[in-house]
């Protein structure tokens, strides 16, 4: 009864088969099917226009249009509503072939005569994915949300082989895309991987493909302009998969029935945590995210334009396939995402092919009625890094753009790459090529200071990378602040002009890196063991200080008056940036060195002018420094010597780490104030035992 009118009266003027099955017409059943052409009287008098379903077992095999008129009955001509029964209620239209379990096909003819015969007919049904959504076999429609691999196919009596497909977000947060499908087709763990721009890899071996198929591991791999073709043939039917880079259609051929198999693709009453795959998921995918609404998105404009599909060079299709899941995915799709990247196209394009896919007849030069592009593989040979995507750029070209969950760490500071790297003698800087794109900057054309220095761009993550060291400063300063060790650069793109002002895009990246100058610590040996070399590990800095005394002569004792030299010196420092500088040393009668009894030999990093014995070679010239005196006791004292020596590291600038001799008791270091009491500084002390 249609809605709204209040009592019509339904007559049909043709009845056969009145014992059949219950024929329902919006809510009430008769005893009857329809198997021939008909006409229906329908009182029009108290409504205008209405749509009727003409169902049968609860399956619509007709829609009525009903419009009012002046007069008060309506005679409408039906479309040939005929079909086949079978097992009691189960209806079937002209043309339909069904495998039953037992191996036996039914065909319901032309004529709709139900014919049985031993021998399953081909099949063949298409399941696509695009976007977020997936269209399964029998039509229904399901919408991933997350960035996680779901599983699209497989069959329990082939236990290794499965279809997996992995979404991952694009410009916005919260919609997921395809972005790359999946195929193990073998126990041992073999992995097929096609990607964007037409990659296909074995597991990480990238694989050259063209249109000549090429079998790996039982799948037949080919390649041309319009995307990836895998072609699997299982024990019941032929499973063919291609991909464009964006859309996904699986294929089945053979007398098996989709209800067989399971998946995203066959079986659509699984829930999606079901068929989520965690081994080939990334951490957190499950993971859902709001955006802001896009309110430069028209819906009812991109409504309007997913519609198309039930307009003509498309109604050639629409009695093969039901444009509706279509139409549901490209609505659901661009009322919520911007179309860009050709997605406007995208939904049209994925219906086409599966209508090809179905009866080989191609909906010919659908893409120039609507103002699409050719059907092709979008981003052809173009290669994005894991956090990257391809689409359209502004100059009608494509290129590499952020993903919308990397970009955004980044975003909230308007950073362009992450912080510094810094260790003992370099310095690196990471910038993000596809955010360097986003403002139209030419990676190439950057330098530090020094204009020969430029970034370094990695060909798999798309990261161009700044660095300099010791030995190639790339201009760096090299400055020092307290007990600070600071290198200073900077990122620049070079202006041609000699102008004063510029309104191109100007690049000046600083950055720097701070340490804590590397604290010798100290060490106490008698001199009978020669030396002591202990390993010290400081913040980045790690390095062995060694110190060590000897005589010009091969004595196994040391004589009074005799010449000792003592080494001060380290490995694991640079000496291109670090200078060891040996500021005081002193004799004392006790182990403490601020005993009363004092005696010195080195004071303010030159040596005592009071003993004439005493000399200093490479002090602050490098990362180890030798003296020398002549061996001496105390008087009236007959016990141990102890030295005891001020020691710290110094940042070589303008070799400004060498003390000026000339007036001994003036240093000349500003880094190196003369104070006991220096964080960077060390006392090291070593004992003559009589």
């Amino acid at each position: 009864m249609s809605p709204g009118a209040a009592a019509e009266t339904i007559t049909t003027s043709l009845m056969l088969d009145t014992n059949l099955c219950p024929f329902t017409f919006y809510g009430q059943e008769y005893e009857q099917i329809y198997v021939s052409h008909m006409k229906l009287c329908v009182n029009v008098s108290l409504m205008s226009t209405a749509v009727y379903d003409v169902k049968v077992n609860g399956d619509t095999v007709d829609k009525l249009n009903v419009t009012n008129t002046d007069s008060i009955y309506q005679y409408l001509t039906i479309i040939d509503t005929s079909g086949c029964r079978h097992s009691g209620c189960v209806m079937y239209k002209p043309g339909t072939v069904v495998n039953s379990n037992t191996g036996t096909c039914l065909n319901c003819s032309d004529t709709a005569v139900l014919q049985t015969s031993d021998t399953p007919s081909t099949t063949t049904t298409t399941c696509t994915v695009t976007g977020p959504t997936v269209i399964d076999f029998h039509g229904q429609v399901n919408s991933i949300q997350d960035r996680c691999a779901y599983s699209l196919l497989s069959d329990p009596s082939v236990p290794n082989f499965q279809v997996l497909a992995n979404f991952q977000e694009r410009r916005r947060k919260d919609v997921s895309f395809l972005d790359s499908v999946t195929l193990t087709v073998d126990g041992s763990g073999v992995l097929i991987h096609l990607e964007q721009g037409g990659v296909v890899k074995l597991d990480d071996t990238v694989l050259t493909l063209n249109s000549s198929a090429q079998l790996v591991h039982g799948v037949e791999l080919s390649k041309n302009q319009s995307g990836v073709t895998a072609n699997i043939s299982l024990p019941n039917y032929t499973t063919s998969v291609f991909f464009d880079g964006y859309t996904a259609q699986i294929t089945l051929k053979g007398p098996g029935e989709p209800s067989l198999v399971s998946g995203l693709c066959g079986n659509s009453s699984r829930s999606l945590s079901e068929l989520r795959i965690s081994n080939y998921s990334v951490s957190g995918c499950e993971v859902l995210y709001n955006d802001t609404a896009d309110s430069t998105i028209d819906c009812t404009m991109e409504t309007e334009r997913c519609n198309l599909l039930k307009e003509a060079p498309f109604t050639a299709c629409n009695n093969l396939i039901d444009p509706q899941p279509y139409i549901t995915a490209c609505t659901d799709t661009l009322c919520k995402y911007p179309a860009v990247d050709g997605l406007d196209c995208q939904f049209l394009e994925a219906y086409a092919r599966a209508c090809s896919l179905l009866n080989n007849n191609t909906v010919e030069d659908w893409w120039s009625t609507i103002g699409c592009s050719p059907p092709q593989a979008f981003c052809q040979d173009r290669i994005c890094s894991a956090h990257e995507f391809c689409g359209d750029n502004t100059d009608g070209g494509t290129r590499c753009f952020c993903r919308a969950l990397f970009a955004d760490k980044y975003s909230s500071t308007g950073a362009l790459g992450d912080p510094a790297v810094c260790s003992k003698n370099s310095a690196s800087l990471d910038l993000v090529g596809c955010l360097l794109e986003d403002r139209n900057i030419d990676y190439s054309a950057l330098n530090l200071k020094n204009q020969t220095c430029r970034g370094q761009m990695d060909e798999l993550t798309h990261m161009v990378t700044f660095s300099f060291n010791s030995t190639n400063t790339c201009g760096a300063v090299v400055k020092a602040n307290n007990s600070q060790i600071i290198y200073e650069n900077t990122i620049m793109k070079q202006s041609s002009s000699s102008e004063v002002i510029s309104r191109k895009n100007q690049v000046y990246i600083d950055f720097s890196c701070f340490y804590i100058q590397p604290d010798i610590k100290s060490a106490s040996f008698r001199i009978k063991y020669s030396s002591v070399i202990p390993n010290i590990k400081f913040g980045p800095w790690d390095y062995t200080l060694t110190m060590k005394s000897y005589t010009d002569a091969a004595y196994t004792e040391v004589l009074l008056d005799q010449k000792i030299w003592v080494e001060i010196k380290t490995d694991g420092l640079d000496g291109r940036v670090i200078a060891v500088v040996t500021d005081f040393c002193w004799a004392t009668n006790e182990p403490s060195p601020n005993s009363t009894l004092r005696y010195d030999l080195i004071k303010n990093s030159c040596p005592n002018p009071a003993d004439q014995t005493v000399r200093v070679q490479g002090n602050g010239l490098g990362t180890s420094n030798y003296f020398s005196f002549n061996m001496f006791q105390f008087s009236g004292h007959s016990g141990d010597v102890y030295l005891h020596c001020k020691v710290q590291l110094c940042v070589k600038q303008n070799n400004n780490c060498v003390p000026d001799c000339v007036i001994p008791l003036r240093s000349r270091r500003s880094a190196r104030p003369p104070k006991y009491e220096h964080e960077a500084a060390a006392l090291i002390t070593m004992t003559w035992t009589n």
